[in-house]
């Protein structure tokens, strides 16, 4: 299973939200580049990138600060936040991003998504994020009408190859992941998952590896010491 550690961004600091709430924010880092060389140290190969500006507004705030992760290289890095068209996806894979998440776009323009997913292949995913079992949209605020493990099926029929699935209600809570979600989401046959959302204690790790889980991100137990990014990363090779 892959590790991907996380650096959420707004104006340029690393931060955490609590359950996507803007208003309950922590910032632990004014210098995310320092924070990305300290996961590399720990044996981190990915990063979880999120722009949580353009999440809210569709800006590209914090492009600079993801120039920057990208230029000083060792990470496979993942972008997400924000990303709506053609060419953004362009403009952050022309920085060497590995991969870009689509968020909102996919709820709301599901062709174009997977058009773009054909046409990208692996360099895109798509973040399915969800509230009491229902996809959220435009930085969590608004809820859909489909429930997320239905979204993720007629993603995966669509041609769309990996997905990353939060469960809101467990982000940044520190309470443990949704275990029984990520075991739903394993009977979806030959689609990448990455679990996000929650992830606190190591046990969860063996257990989503167990389950053919991709992918795991884990965010505030590491800036928080609950989890050891170092052990994490053997835990999820073991």
């Amino acid at each position: 299973m892959q590790i991907f550690p996380a650096i959420d961004l707004r104006g340029g600091q690393v931060v955490r939200l609590y359950q996507g709430d803007y208003d309950q924010m922590t910032v632990y880092s004014a210098d995310p580049c320092a924070i990305a060389r300290q996961f590399l140290e720990a044996g981190a190969k990915n990063l979880h990138v999120v722009d949580l500006d353009g999440a809210k507004d569709g800006t590209l705030a914090n492009f600079k600060t993801i120039e920057a992760l990208t230029r000083q290289g060792g990470l496979y890095i993942e972008v997400g936040g924000g990303i709506r068209t053609e060419e953004r996806i362009r403009q952050y894979l022309d920085l060497g991003v590995g991969r870009c998440i689509l968020g909102t776009i996919a709820v709301k323009d599901f062709d174009f998504t997977a058009r773009m997913a054909q046409k990208y292949g692996d360099r895109i995913a798509v973040g399915v994020d969800a509230r009491d079992g229902y996809v959220a949209v435009n930085g969590w605020k608004e809820l859909s009408a489909e429930r997320g493990v239905d979204f993720c099926r007629r993603l995966h029929e669509a041609g769309v190859g990996a997905v990353i699935y939060t469960d809101i209600s467990r982000d940044g809570a520190e309470q443990g992941t949704n275990l029984e979600l990520y075991r739903e989401l394993a009977k979806i046959e030959g689609l990448k998952v990455t679990a996000s959302g929650g992830i606190s204690f190591e046990e969860e790790l063996v257990t989503l590896d167990k389950l053919g889980t991709w992918g795991a991100i884990l965010g505030k137990a590491l800036y928080t010491g609950r989890l050891d990014l170092a052990r994490a990363i053997r835990l999820a090779q073991g």
